[in-house]
């Protein structure tokens, strides 16, 4: 229901307005009346409505200094309807001036009214979709601006633009959450995961409220085939909830795990004292995620808590450079043989799991140095990249023999890669896969098998030469696409989304506003009135 008030110095009028229609049966609720504009005024200070119906006569105040007076003091909002019994222009040019929304002459007819409601909830209907369409446009962007910053990207205007629309305090962390992918989970699909990632977002936002709602974002990481929400903590949240950090956190995963029935991970990043060192609690988060592959952790994973002390590794020294010099070489037989004698002298050792995950991380940053002493322009954060992408999706780090051998026999062939940039030629080919068969599921894994590159190389070789990720590139595409559809056809939205590769409506949408600054069917019918 639209909240009416009514105010004019003679009450016939008032009681002939409230008897002249079913204003329940048109969606309105006359929620008071006033004799002047003084009087509204006091009424408006505790009770707010969506539409005004005064008399331009009034004493004390008359209807136009009222008018005037809520637009200068911002106390309401509210649609204005001006009534009078004078013709003269003047006064509507006057009520123009202070955004009334129409002028009617007295005596208003029955059809009159009607027609107005009519108009005035359509213009509230606009103005709610007006309303979200500049909230979603706000949060696409400040998401924009906080991946800039959880990247490392020191932009003076990102860092500007986020502190000005949240007080952050001190106690910073960042948070990513997933839903967990054990070993028997490689049959649920992109829709499914992308569902499972939405209701995560969506259990976050109702945690959150509304005035922190902003903190918390899909594919903060940004990678393919990781459906991951990232979430920005501020001590200064569980301070307002009376709640200590840890216990605000918990509750947290409580209220994600109660939304949705897969098991769901947080990797919680270090602290920082100040927003603009994020990405260092980013980076730590990822490392937290890291960790939960080498065996069975805890759904809640704190970054402090899993740093291991290198003292620990046992692996004899010579062992390591045997195989990394193998590896280097890309000399499979070798490979095969380090690797076995490795584990065999780890099995000698009697090393419990937790040993044998330090060897194993221990192992892990050697390979990525020996890729920087490959080439000094060789960008670190794409080997680590590769090794976190690679490394844990064959579960190597789960203590398996065969899966660590297979996983660096692929790193000495990425090695390869590395130097000879091998993938080069096939960019445009990918480039080619997306234009033609952009509404499938495209992803750089079935591309990389099918020109014989390593993937996650081929990644990195697509980042450096369009500037974006496969990801990002392949829904850009997408939503071009998505944008001439909307223009020569009258399709719903859903079935554009579809169209064009989607299968989740809102991600299309807020895809959709980040590319273009608006929804779908705003971006419709404005380019089909300029067009016109």
């Amino acid at each position: 229901m639209l909240k009416v008030l009514l105010v004019d110095d003679e009450p016939f009028i008032v009681q002939g307005l409230s008897a002249l229609i079913d204003w329940e049966k048109e969606g309105f609720e006359i929620v008071g009346t006033a004799g002047n504009g003084s009087e509204a005024v006091e009424f408006l200070k505790s009770n707010p409505v969506d539409l005004i119906l005064a008399d331009i006569k009034m004493p004390v105040m008359n209807g136009l200094e009222f008018l005037k007076y809520i637009r200068e003091t911002h106390l309401s909002e509210a649609f204005f309807v001006i009534l009078s019994g004078y013709g003269d222009f003047t006064y509507a040019k006057e009520a123009i001036k202070w955004q009334c929304t129409d002028y009617i002459l007295k005596p208003i007819q029955k059809s009159q009214l009607l027609a107005l409601l009519s108009k005035v909830k359509q213009m509230q209907q606009d103005k709610k979709e007006e309303s979200e369409r500049i909230r979603k446009i706000g949060k696409a962007y400040f998401v924009q601006q906080m991946q800039t910053l959880l990247l490392g990207r020191q932009e003076e205007t990102a860092l500007s633009y986020v502190k000005g629309q949240v007080d952050f305090g001190r106690g910073i962390r960042y948070i990513g959450i997933e839903s967990e992918d054990g070993e028997t989970d490689t049959d649920i699909g992109p829709e499914k995961k992308r569902q499972l990632q939405r209701q995560i977002y969506e259990a976050c936002m109702q945690y959150l409220g509304g005035e922190y709602s902003c903190l918390t974002f899909l594919d903060a990481e940004g990678k393919e085939e990781c459906y991951d929400v990232g979430f920005i903590f501020c001590k200064k949240i569980s301070q307002e909830k009376g709640l200590r950090e840890q216990e605000y956190i918990n509750l947290l995963l409580e209220k994600i795990q109660k939304s949705t029935v897969h098991p769901v991970v947080m990797y919680v990043g270090s602290e920082v004292e100040d927003i603009s060192d994020i990405s260092e609690s980013f980076r730590s988060a990822v490392i937290a995620k890291t960790f939960s592959n080498f065996k069975v952790m805890p759904n809640l994973l704190y970054y402090s808590k899993e740093q291991k002390n290198p003292s620990g590794i046992v692996v004899s020294h010579k062992k390591i450079e045997d195989l990394l010099r193998s590896v280097e070489e890309n000399d499979k037989k070798r490979i095969e043989d380090n690797v076995a004698a490795i584990y065999e002298e780890m099995n000698e050792a009697g090393m419990n799991p937790e040993l044998v995950q330090m060897n194993m991380n221990y192992l892990l940053y050697r390979l990525v140095s020996l890729a920087m002493e490959q080439d000094d322009s060789v960008n670190q954060d794409e080997v680590l990249q590769y090794i976190c992408e690679n490394a844990f999706q064959v579960h190597m780090i789960r203590g398996s023999l065969s899966h660590f051998r297979r996983f660096v026999m692929e790193y000495a062939d990425y090695l390869v890669q590395l130097r000879q940039n091998a993938s080069r030629g096939v960019l445009l080919d990918v480039e080619g896969e997306i234009r033609k068969n952009y509404a499938e599921n495209l992803t750089l894994k079935e591309l990389g098998k099918k020109y014989f590159v390593n993937s996650a190389y081929l990644g990195q070789m697509f980042r450096k030469k369009y500037g974006v990720s496969f990801k990002e590139y392949l829904n850009n595409y997408r939503i071009e696409r998505a944008a001439e559809i909307l223009l020569r056809t009258d399709d719903k939205i859903y079935l554009v989304a579809e169209e064009v590769g989607y299968r989740d409506l809102d991600y299309f949408i807020n895809r959709f506003i980040q590319s273009k600054g608006c929804t779908p069917t705003t971006y419709r019918k404005k380019t089909r009135s300029v067009n016109e």
